[in-house]
């Protein structure tokens, strides 16, 4: 396990979307699929905008380690649950880079159901590229 390094964050941060990805039990990539991302401090977080059954979060809960991609970043991760004291900083980054398309669709990703759908990409040495 490692830190993000500033160059890293930056790019996660202007990114609109990230592409994210599971392993499977071998170990293999499942496909990719588009969600939103916000960093908060040092640290970026993911969150299922329709629950926690919505497949994408329960595979990334099960398997626990994954990639993400944006632009040219890609980086192997693990998907760690996100502390309940950061919360209201990732709903406001949340509201601060996505606002603009509108309450009905930022509101699927923030409030008193978010956390439990939250998680903190901590990037993994494994395959890093």
């Amino acid at each position: 396990m490692t830190e993000w390094t500033e160059d890293e964050l930056a790019q996660l941060a202007a990114a609109d979307e990230l592409q994210i990805t599971s392993r499977r039990p071998d170990g293999t990539l499942r496909p990719f699929v588009t969600i939103w991302v916000v960093r908060a401090g040092n640290d970026v977080y993911v969150r299922s905008a329709y629950g926690a059954s919505n497949p994408w979060f329960v595979r990334a809960k099960r398997s626990g380690s994954g990639r993400i991609r944006a632009g040219a970043l890609e980086r192997d991760v693990l998907f760690n649950d996100a502390e309940a004291s950061v919360s209201s900083d990732i709903d406001a980054a949340y509201h601060e880079k996505y606002d603009r398309y509108g309450p009905r669709i930022v509101n699927t990703v923030v409030g008193p159901k978010a956390p439990a759908t939250t998680l903190r990409l901590v990037p993994s040495n494994d395959g890093q590229r």
